[in-house]
């Protein structure tokens, strides 16, 4: 019987260990090393739309509007999210000359460029936001408080390596003033 409950007492221990153990290979310095992150076909609404819940919570926590995403200006993002990839460079011009204006443009996008995030590494998502949300400039496109609409896209080499691209833009209606008529301006209603 005493024999029985130390091997008992063993194998819950082992297993509790096992269960502790951080899983993955570990470096060095004893920390696990980083896991590449794979995007499957098919990841992109779910990635897109967990980056918007985290950019709208940052948003509504420094007592901004809300965004949501636009289709131009994802397009635009990816064309400029392959295109670093191409080049194998992250920087904000295109190897044609274009600016994140002249993309949003040629993609369609009738609103403002406010900014654009880029950024090129091995980590998801919300680890790059986390990254832009360091760095003063880029935290202050994820925060600009006249953003209404958002473009998110990668590209993705095959070692796993991801070039990410964010845009934010007004609405379209905010890119010229209204005229006004004889001193009245007319209400804008969505």
């Amino acid at each position: 019987m005493h024999r029985r409950l130390v091997l008992t007492g063993l194998a819950t221990v082992s297993l509790t260990a096992c269960a502790r153990a951080p899983r993955g290979r570990i470096g060095p310095d004893g920390l696990p090393l980083p896991q590449v992150y794979n995007i499957q076909p098919g990841d992109e609404d779910d990635i897109q739309f967990r980056m918007l819940d985290s950019v709208n919570t940052l948003r509504r926590a420094a007592g901004v509007p809300s965004v949501e995403l636009d289709p131009q200006l994802t397009a635009a993002a990816a064309t400029h999210a392959r295109d670093m990839q191409a080049q194998n460079r992250p920087w904000l011009f295109g190897s044609d000359g274009s600016s994140p204006l002249d993309r949003a443009r040629i993609a369609g996008f009738r609103g403002r460029i406010l900014g654009e995030n880029i950024a090129e590494s091995y980590e998801t998502e919300l680890e790059t936001l986390a990254a832009w949300m360091k760095q003063e400039d880029t935290r202050r496109v994820v925060l600009d408080p006249a953003a209404r609409r958002m473009g998110l896209a990668w590209s993705q080499e095959a070692n796993g390596k991801l070039w990410w691209t964010m845009n934010m833009g007004s609405d379209p209606f905010a890119q010229a003033p209204i005229a006004s008529v004889a001193g009245f301006t007319p209400a804008i209603t969505r």
